[in-house]
């Protein structure tokens, strides 16, 4: 796991947390030079999804404890905010749950904190990574059906299906398919616990209104006190186009 680093090194410490299967450049790059004048902003590059190391993705858990560590050696283990993309929400949640260090702002940018049974989320990883994994490797979808299904969802949703899949960067030869297996499986059976409260952390959620109506549930289950912020848009839809908003959103919380 690498962290990069941008910003004034005495500015408040935003950590960003990429989505699944996602390059951190590709995720974030659009957003960190909006960010980089307010914040010490630290970008995630977990496991298994960095072109400078040989390593693989273990387990939510074990990326969570290398993330604990990094910021009590390199912030004291006290941060302004952290923002998870997606899969990067569920981290925001298990930071605040472990309460191993602290964070003043924890952000969910419209995760779905999907969580199955191993059976379950075996047969769901088994289904999806011979969709997903070309995309990551290849940086092409190879399914012909799945292609057909984005170009009539891209043609109902204009520039938001082009801007999704850019989130996951080019190809990556480098990245395994144990990777992605192991980070697809592990998000759906580590648990997040239920009204999940931290004296002095606010939860903020970016809640995409288009997901559906049952995660409005699903975040009051796993939040006792979460602000969530309706945004009449699919998943992840703010950050993917309209970088801009997104960062002003962002600041209005944690600054």
């Amino acid at each position: 796991m690498k962290i990069y680093y941008f910003g004034a090194e005495d500015a408040p410490v935003l950590l960003l947390l990429p989505g699944t299967c996602c390059h951190w450049k590709s995720n974030f790059g659009a957003v960190i030079p909006l960010l980089a004048d307010s914040f010490r902003v630290l970008c995630v590059s977990y496991d298994g999804f960095d072109e400078t190391e040989q390593t693989e993705f273990p387990t939510m858990l074990e990326e969570t404890e290398k993330i604990e560590a990094y910021l009590k050696t390199h912030c004291g283990g006290h941060i302004r905010a952290a923002y998870g993309c997606s899969l990067g929400g569920s981290f925001v949640g298990l930071l605040a749950a472990r309460q191993n260090i602290h964070m003043d702002y924890g952000i969910l940018g419209s995760s779905d904190l999907d969580q199955a049974s191993p059976l379950t989320a075996s047969l769901q990883t088994d289904f999806l990574l011979p969709l997903i994994y070309p995309v990551v490797r290849d940086g092409k979808i190879k399914a012909k059906f799945l292609q057909k299904r984005l170009d009539k969802c891209a043609k109902e949703s204009g520039d938001y299906v082009k801007a999704f899949l850019k989130m996951f960067g080019d190809a990556r030869p480098y990245v395994t398919m144990q990777s992605c297996k192991n980070q697809f499986y592990s998000d759906l059976i580590t648990p997040l616990p239920d009204k999940i409260h931290v004296p002095g952390t606010e939860i903020h959620i970016f809640y995409a209104l288009k997901m559906g109506a049952k995660y409005r549930a699903r975040y009051q289950q796993h939040f006792a006190h979460p602000v969530l912020h309706e945004q009449n848009l699919q998943h992840e839809e703010l950050l993917a186009c309209h970088p801009e908003q997104w960062a002003h959103l962002v600041k209005s919380i944690a600054l």
